[in-house]
């Protein structure tokens, strides 16, 4: 009888798997949407962060299928916390990169997925306005013409803030005003919400070159200041980025999609560099009373936290991610106070390009292997946790090439053991209830000890902004300012709530190198704290009331 009994419960249990299946993917796509659609300032807290990328799988190589919007949807279905991702159809009339049955293939089944689970979607371009720069733009008589009149009358490829709006209208609308968009509307008639994503590099005018412009000396003249020239460029940018981002709006025929839509752009935010060097004024468009026009520009703006192959930022020194991003949080503050709706995500890249560009560019993890050090996903979570908890973000996007595989052939060529320990530290934020409620509520601690060590042209207006949030550890250098080639060992945040003598503290440490034991690290407005720091990050509950500090597990 008893066995008779078990072999019941075993069947029922079998039988009701793909429902316990079914109802984790709803679970979590409900999480997925309400959290992608939640505002900046929610009553409930800030919005919890998702996971992406910028390797879509858009082609047929078999290696990278797993970035594909089909594996995506298998992630999301085992419990992860992924926004979407898809690249950008064709434009009408330009020919796909891929046979059409194949790019069928790539959207109808996910699509279809993702409104069954109601789910929000991302589609991923290179630049929209760099059709401009070609025919039938390029050759428009001047008047007309949306590129750079040089001084003596040529027409250069690359855009202008002085020339006529019309163009970038008309531009915006051809890459949703298409039957592949119109497809995807139909297939998915009611998404919660729809980000366009630029690559956004396409060749544009400088602020420091407007004299070369023959639009711009005929309305402004020679001689004006540089503040006068920043504010100008960006300007005519906020005017002709948004009337392109409109022109996408209106080729869109289902309102929900209108209605719905974000438009969002690689490195339209920051600038994260300020103060490193002087020339640094000379990549910004700051300008007297606003740090940058992006978030009038754009709805939403994704800065790079790269530890770049062809410069000497890295994760374990004085030069990093880290350091610069503290930059950002005053930043974020301006953005919000000007775009509340704002979408700030963050791109995340190790450096690695893959074995081709290394023969160019050896990735930092090459450099730090022949220093006797390793580079393992647990490190690179370690490194990409301290960015999210420092700013965070709506969401964490990953950058990989378009061809880069997917499948680890070893812990150093594939791309699935890197991306899934992003994925795992933002499916932590939602797991563990005190990460969760720290996120949403925590404030970050300034450490006004020390000044941030870029301080190189800061325009006074900023000069009194909490730029420094790192916390004071025994394990790093003790002489301030620092240089910028001196090593980081420990790298550590702590947010706060409530008042004296009864506050809380989250602290979030990593150690790039090595997993370090009893480091001294200071909080402010409290006292020393000894914790042992990992590679891949240890977070740490420091309460006043009962003088205690626990490990977050």
């Amino acid at each position: 009888m008893a066995t008779r009994v078990m072999i019941i419960i075993s069947v029922l249990l079998f039988l009701s798997h793909p429902l316990l299946a079914a109802d984790e993917a709803q679970s979590t796509a409900e999480d997925i949407r309400v959290e992608a659609t939640r505002p900046n300032n929610s009553r409930e807290g800030r919005p919890l962060p998702l996971a992406c990328s910028w390797q879509s799988g858009k082609f047929r190589d078999p290696t990278c299928a797993g970035w594909r919007p089909a594996n995506q949807m298998k992630l999301i279905e085992k419990g992860h916390h992924l926004l979407p991702w898809f690249t950008h159809p064709p434009r009408e009339g330009d020919v796909p990169s891929d046979p059409v049955d194949f790019l069928l293939t790539y959207y109808d089944e996910p699509i279809h997925n993702a409104r069954q689970l109601r789910l929000p979607l991302t589609f991923i371009a290179s630049q929209w306005e760099s059709g401009l720069s070609a025919e039938p733009y390029l050759s428009l008589p001047p008047n007309e013409n949306p590129n750079v009149i040089d001084v003596d009358g040529k027409i250069l490829p690359q855009v202008s803030p002085f020339g006529p709006l019309k163009p970038w209208r008309e531009i915006g609308r051809k890459h949703t005003d298409n039957a592949w968009i119109r497809k995807l509307q139909e297939w998915y008639p009611d998404p919660p919400l729809v980000v366009f994503l630029s690559n956004n590099e396409h060749r544009k005018l400088v602020w420091r070159e407007v004299e070369n412009s023959k639009r711009y000396l005929e309305k402004y003249g020679k001689g004006r200041d540089d503040d006068a020239k920043r504010k100008v460029v960006a300007d005519g940018w906020i005017e002709r980025y948004r009337a392109l981002q409109e022109g996408m709006r209106e080729g869109l025929d289902n309102p929900n999609w209108k209605n719905n839509a974000v438009f969002v752009g690689y490195s339209a935010f920051g600038p994260e560099f300020i103060g490193r060097w002087g020339g640094w004024v000379h990549y910004s468009l700051h300008s007297q009373g606003r740090i940058n026009p992006y978030p009038l520009m754009w709805d939403g703006g994704s800065p790079s936290y790269y530890t770049h192959d062809w410069n000497p930022s890295r994760d374990d020194t004085m030069w990093s991610p880290q350091v610069e991003f503290m930059n950002l949080v005053f930043m974020q503050e301006r953005a919000y106070a000007l775009n509340r709706a704002f979408w700030l995500e963050i791109s995340v890249w190790d450096g690695y390009g893959g074995p081709q560009r290394e023969k160019s560019y050896p990735a930092p993890r090459t450099l730090y292997r022949m220093q006797g050090q390793t580079y393992t996903p647990e490190r690179y979570r370690g490194f990409v946790q301290f960015g999210m908890w420092l700013l965070r973000p709506r969401a964490v996007r990953e950058y990989r090439g378009w061809v880069f595989p997917w499948d680890d052939k070893d812990s150093w060529e594939g791309g699935a053991s890197y991306f899934m320990a992003l994925v795992h530290a933002v499916d932590r934020v939602y797991e563990n209830p005190i990460l969760k409620q720290w996120w949403r509520h925590g404030e970050l601690v300034p450490n006004r000890a020390h000044d941030h060590p870029y301080q190189a042209g800061i325009p006074a207006e900023y000069k009194d902004e909490d730029r420094w949030f790192l916390l004071d550890a025994d394990v790093n250098a003790q002489e301030f300012p620092w240089e910028l080639h001196w090593p980081v060992n420990v790298f550590s945040l702590a947010l706060v709530r409530g008042k004296a003598p009864v506050r809380k503290w989250l602290v979030y440490a990593h150690s790039p190198r090595c997993d370090r034991t009893s480091v001294k690290l200071r909080v402010l407005g409290y006292k020393d704290i000894v914790v042992d720091v990992s590679v891949g990050g240890s977070f740490y509950l420091v309460d006043e009331k009962l003088n205690r500090v626990t490990l977050v597990e």
